[in-house]
């Protein structure tokens, strides 16, 4: 039983989401109780394990009267081309830049076939006796920034 419950909250929060643009929603924990007949305790309970960072959302929340819960839901994608640009640097090796592309494919955050292009580039700019140093990592951030912009 808890289990459907949690799947109603889960839509319910789900759908107020989707209506609206920004990847932002504020609710009333009392008017989704109302809304599914459920306690304000199981919408708690469905915050904390389905509405997490990790799965790409943060919740804020306020108890009491005129309390709410604010959820925003994070492009994870986004997070994953910064993390990636951070960690590309002079020291960068091909290996780790390998399994950064393989780390896309993994994810299907690109295709098998973006993934060749890319190597073959990568290789290219690893392999290269005239490209220096800072070159290389503008080149490699460039790739990424571009991945990011068409994702």
């Amino acid at each position: 039983m808890m289990s459907n419950i949690s799947d109603l909250i889960e839509a319910y929060i789900l759908r107020q989401l989707a209506n609206h643009q920004d990847g932002k929603v504020e609710l009333r924990r009392t008017d989704i109780a109302d809304q599914i007949s459920c306690a304000p305790s199981q919408i708690s309970y469905v915050l904390s394990t389905r509405f997490t960072q990790d799965k790409g959302f943060v919740v804020e929340s306020r108890r009491g009267l005129g309390g709410y819960i604010r959820i925003v839901q994070v492009p994870i994608k986004n997070l994953v081309y910064q993390d990636m640009l951070e960690k590309i640097d002079k020291d960068t090796t091909y290996p780790q830049v390998q399994s950064m592309v393989r780390y896309l494919v993994q994810h299907e955050m690109v295709s098998n076939r973006e993934a060749a292009l890319l190597m073959q580039m990568i290789t290219a700019v690893f392999a290269s006796q005239t490209i220096e140093d800072d070159e290389r990592v503008h080149i490699l951030k460039s790739l990424i920034l571009t991945l990011q912009n068409f994702a």
